[in-house]
């Protein structure tokens, strides 16, 4: 159901695209690719200074090493960017929705973050959206280098288990999440 929805949001925004802009970019983001998360963002433009993004990445590996951690999960996230100058050049502003599944377990997370998460397994779902600001560097006639960064709100659902691998389940809560939604250096291919 999910991958079918996934599917044709991105063929109508591919061909919506084709029929309303002159740009068409497929993206992906390297700090994503760090957490050994594949991940492919399509973005066209809808006007001079508007433009329309389609991300997703996906982890569905537990991480090697000989521990039992892991990080899988998935994520869609539209985005709506109006461009101070113009499309695919210079600062932007934008607005994102957000969505996925996560099964994480045995993970140290930078910064401190969910210290919990280094002894048990949290596995759930989560939906958000929040503001997004950054700049995009034209480096040649279809490449493109982008920094931005996202602030706002998920709600997590999710069910705690006593360990990486074991069954027993400890608890089903929910949380609110207000920070950071989305980091990312991108690089860019402009057709």
């Amino acid at each position: 159901m999910i991958k079918r929805i996934l599917s044709t949001a991105l063929f109508v925004l591919a061909t919506s695209a084709t029929m309303l802009s002159q740009n068409v970019a497929l993206k992906t983001n390297a700090l994503y690719w760090a957490t050994t998360t594949p991940n492919l963002g399509i973005e066209a433009s809808v006007g001079k200074k508007s433009t329309l993004q389609l991300f997703y990445g996906l982890n569905p590996w537990k991480q090697s090493g000989g521990d039992q951690s892991s990080l899988r999960h998935w994520l869609v996230m539209p985005e709506y960017r109006y461009w101070f100058c113009e499309s695919f050049n210079g600062w932007f502003i934008g607005a994102h929705l957000m969505g996925g599944q996560f099964n994480a377990s045995s993970v140290e997370l930078p910064f401190g973050f969910f210290p919990e998460l280094e002894d048990h397994r949290y596995e759930g779902w989560y939906a958000g959206g929040g503001v997004t600001a950054g700049y995009q560097w034209v480096m040649s006639k279809h490449w493109n280098f982008e920094a931005s960064i996202g602030l706002g709100y998920d709600y997590i659902k999710y069910d705690k288990y006593k360990c990486g691998t074991c069954g027993e389940k400890l608890k089903s809560s929910h949380t609110n999440y207000f920070g950071p939604t989305k980091a990312a250096l991108s690089l860019i291919y402009i057709f």
